[in-house]
């Protein structure tokens, strides 16, 4: 029962189960739970999103453990919480959930430093804390677009 509950979550509801680009499908499936938690005050923001986290560590340290595999491509809870951390602090327009979306996947794939050293940390920490780092990196991406062109991509702090 654990590792049922702990395999729906790590693959974010299977979708990490589809062969091609896994990631790409758990980051698809991060989009609308994104949305959702926008539509609350950032500070329960900030709630939602650190219960992602925490959760999809535990799920995939579960499942790693379980399948004696250190950071497997069908556990994609590290994608959502990633792509959810780099969204939270903006509102939900289909321009920032599809900005952040490009920029999340492009930080993920390219995993610039220190993000690859990231992966380094033992069990779920390991799978989680890169795709963290690619969140706080859209965040910053984000933050400077929303500076350089006010009114089309706008933060929460900014109303």
């Amino acid at each position: 029962m654990k590792f049922k509950l702990a395999e729906f979550i790590a693959t974010g509801f299977y979708s990490g189960y589809i062969p091609v680009a896994p990631g790409t499908w758990g980051t698809i499936v991060a989009v609308p739970l994104a949305f959702a938690t926008s539509l609350l005050d950032w500070p329960l923001r900030i709630v939602v999103v650190a219960i992602v986290i925490l959760v999809g560590t535990w799920a995939a340290d579960v499942v790693c453990k379980v399948r004696e595999i250190k950071d497997p491509g069908y556990v994609v809870s590290d994608e959502i919480a990633g792509y959810m951390l780099g969204v939270m602090f903006f509102a939900g327009s289909g321009a920032v959930l599809l900005v952040g979306f490009i920029v999340f996947r492009f930080f993920d794939i390219l995993k610039p430093a220190p993000l690859k050293m990231l992966e380094r940390a033992p069990g779920g920490w390991g799978v989680m804390l890169d795709d963290l780092g690619a969140g706080v990196y859209t965040a910053l991406v984000l933050t400077i677009l929303s500076l350089e062109a006010p009114g089309h991509i706008s933060s929460v702090f900014a109303s």
